[in-house]
């Protein structure tokens, strides 16, 4: 059979981009799918436009605290409306940026749904005609549609907001329940409880960000931000009505809220359904597609990266599993993935970051005997003369016979831009002895990582 295209790539985000690039510059021909804007989650409803709020959200924070530096802040204002225009110009900007590159190395774009007709063949739908308007082949397909908000099946949903609306507002509202405990939730609480909105909270669990290190979970809750946002724990949405232009929530506790808005941000799925993959009859890893270590699934000439596999959702990580991907099929390499010591952060206001092993995850694997623990925590230079009494905590898991770093976790200011530098020294098989004979930087927050003794 002779295809029209080598390539053909669904969805135009990060991996999707990443693999559709690199297969080019190897000479492939390829052709992407995206329905939407280029630049997927990360650029065009996730990422990016959030940390440019963060970085509103720090601004204002920072400038209404720091009397104490001799900086007045009377008058200081915040409109959101302009916050909110400037977010979505600088998002069309980095769509453009990536189009322009997609063009410049001849990649065919297609605006539209894929849908996949034949193991080789998609047919691209319009998706306010909902007809078809062109029909591709290939011998290899990428599916990286990424992921879209998960809902609650509960009566009124619909009235509520999900992640990818809020960067479609025109301004912000003046309260907010937050459903959910994860960092798209803690992130946006963050963002608009230091951007003068009024933020409920609300978690089925008992803490704050399930799954990361336990001492994390506990500095946010503590932070001067978390203890200005209502946290309701233990509790679940029942459901949602309309009551004189703003939302009541119906809690199981039997509680009743009333707030302008309710976000839903409990968590994210793979976006698979569109695709009309069910008469391939793929192997899934639940609500994933199986793949093997060459991003490969149980068909031979469809593979998948991205959110829509059951490996760490993050855009790194799709970017590298892209770039694999063309390296092996297009240019003849023998690569994997490499997903030891992931870096994460949560942009809170402070920061959070982690790489490795949290205390809890060691200590299940190896034991409690064989790990030890160092952990400082301090008021960072910074707030000293700040009405704002933000905590840094700086922790190092160790397992004691082999000495080896297993984890590394950090709640305060840059501690992104830290542990990203941190992640490398624990790629290597860093030591706490290398850690204790490394010269630190004095004044900085990052030498205490070089300066706990036990």
């Amino acid at each position: 059979m002779e295809f029209k295209f080598d390539l053909i790539v669904v969805g135009a985000g990060s991996g999707g981009l990443a693999a559709a690039k690199r297969a080019a510059i190897y000479g492939a021909k390829v052709a992407i799918i995206e329905k939407n804007k280029i630049g997927g989650t990360c650029v065009i409803r996730g990422c990016v436009p959030k940390k440019l709020m963060v970085y509103a959200a720090v601004s204002k924070r920072n400038m209404s605290s720091s009397e104490g530096y001799g900086l007045k802040s009377t008058g200081i204002s915040f409109e959101s409306s302009i916050l909110l225009k400037n977010v979505r110009k600088e998002v069309s900007r980095l769509s453009n940026l990536h189009r322009n590159s997609l063009n410049k190395l001849d990649v065919t774009v297609f605006e539209g749904q894929g849908r996949f007709t034949t193991q080789n063949e998609l047919e691209i739908i319009c998706p306010e005609t909902n007809k078809i308007i062109n029909k591709i082949s290939s011998e290899k397909i990428l599916i990286s549609v990424g992921g879209k908000p998960k809902k609650l099946n509960i009566p009124g949903i619909d009235l509520a907001w999900t992640s990818d609306d809020i960067f479609e507002l025109e301004k912000f509202p003046k309260s907010i329940l937050i459903v959910g405990g994860g960092y798209i939730a803690c992130e946006f609480a963050s963002i608009f409880a230091n951007l003068g909105t009024e933020v409920t909270q609300l978690i089925r669990g008992q803490n704050l960000l399930n799954g990361f290190d336990e001492d994390l979970s506990s500095c946010l809750e503590e932070s001067p931000t978390f203890n200005q946002i209502n946290i309701i724990s233990n509790t679940r949405l029942k459901s949602i009505k309309r009551v004189n232009g703003n939302l009541e929530s119906t809690l199981d506790s039997g509680d009743n809220l009333l707030t302008n808005n309710i976000l839903i941000a409990t968590g994210r799925e793979p976006n698979l359904l569109p695709l009309n993959l069910d008469f391939l009859n793929l192997k899934m890893d639940g609500q994933y597609l199986d793949v093997n270590e060459l991003n490969q699934t149980s068909n031979a000439n469809i593979f998948a990266v991205g959110d829509i596999i059951n490996k760490p959702n993050l855009t790194p990580v799709a970017i590298e599993q892209g770039r694999v991907f063309s390296d092996n099929f297009f240019n003849d390499q023998k690569r994997k993935v490499n997903y030891d010591y992931i870096p994460k952060a949560v942009f809170t206001i402070p920061e959070l970051s982690t790489v490795g092993l949290s205390e809890k995850k060691a200590k299940e694997i190896y034991t409690e005997k064989n790990i030890k623990v160092f952990k400082c925590k301090f008021t960072p230079m910074s707030n000293t003369f700040k009405e704002n009494k933000s905590k840094c905590m700086l922790k190092i898991v160790v397992h004691k016979l082999t000495d080896k770093v297993l984890g590394c976790h950090m709640f305060g200011e840059t501690s992104s831009e830290i542990i990203q530098m941190v992640s490398i020294s624990l790629n290597a098989g860093i030591t706490k002895k290398d850690f204790d004979i490394t010269m630190a930087l004095h004044p900085t927050i990052s030498e205490e990582f070089v300066t706990m003794y036990g």
